[in-house]
């Protein structure tokens, strides 16, 4: 059996649409299901190795299908079929996408948990701590109210004129470093988030290692210089104000709160969060 599982919330409100798409292509009996409010984890368990599962969505839905299945031994093959809005995730491994859809099983192990507030998730792509954490809070206020942001434009706006520059302590297996106004300290599993932005380019989401990237003691004339070139993972080339760093265990401090968010799924009031492989 096939069994489609869609979040009707992907793509814009599509989901439906694209798990139709999929229907349309198969052959063999099959099952259309609805994410929200699923049990993933106990429909999984009850697949076997001749059935097949397709998701239709995007980076937020192979979070959670990622954090509510965790640990388990899956008994079929697992695909992602293109249908999400940001697409990162199929963006950092788009080489290995066949008939639009790609085998999950793979990357679905050896996941990073980020530590935030006391609670632990696993996360897919990338933890956005900053000017971008506060874009998504921004967004989802927006979203509240049936309005669209356009992420880039916003992040602009919020950069010329609404985000607080915070100091922060970051430490990678132990070694401390201190940064000073800082615009971004975003921890990367993969290479991409926000919808294209190649944050960590040289990251490697199957190795054992994570990165963090820091846009630090820069002005905002000189940050609206390099925010662009992060489109093109280009903004190492200003060394003076962008910072990579590398380990299995990194924590962030920020001395003001800050919103910060996890595969795009935002949490306001952030003191601090710890990244680990």
């Amino acid at each position: 059996m096939i069994y489609i599982l869609y979040n009707p919330l992907a793509n814009s409100g599509n989901g439906e649409k694209s798990a139709k798409e999929v229907q349309a292509l198969q052959t063999e009996p099959m099952e259309i299901h609805n994410v929200i409010d699923m049990d993933m984890r106990g429909f999984i368990a009850g697949c076997s190795m001749q059935d097949t599962v397709i998701l239709c969505g995007g980076d937020g839905t192979v979070n959670r299908f990622a954090n509510d299945t965790y640990g388990m031994e899956y008994p079929c093959n697992i695909y992602l079929y293109k249908s999400g809005t940001g697409n990162d995730f199929l963006n950092d491994v788009k080489d290995n996408i066949r008939d639009n859809k790609l085998l999950l099983n793979s990357y679905l192990k050896n996941l990073p948990v980020v530590e935030v507030k006391g609670k632990t998730y696993r996360y897919v792509n990338g933890i956005g701590y900053g000017i971008d954490g506060m874009v998504c809070e921004v967004a989802d206020q927006m979203a509240a109210k049936g309005k669209k942001a356009n992420y880039s434009l916003l992040s602009i706006k919020l950069l010329i004129h609404g985000y607080k520059c915070p100091n922060a302590t970051v430490t990678v297996d132990g070694e401390k470093y201190s940064f000073r106004r800082v615009w971004l300290a975003s921890g990367m599993n993969g290479r991409y988030y926000g919808g294209g932005m190649m944050v960590a380019p040289s990251q490697d989401r199957l190795g054992d290692k994570l990165s963090c990237c820091v846009v630090h003691r820069s002005s905002k004339l000189k940050t609206l210089m390099i925010f662009p070139s992060i489109f093109k993972g280009e903004h190492l080339k200003y060394e003076d104000n962008v910072t990579l760093l590398s380990g299995k265990e990194i924590t962030v401090e920020f001395d003001i709160p800050t919103a910060l968010q996890i595969d795009g799924e935002t949490i306001l009031g952030v003191s601090s969060y710890t990244i680990r492989k």
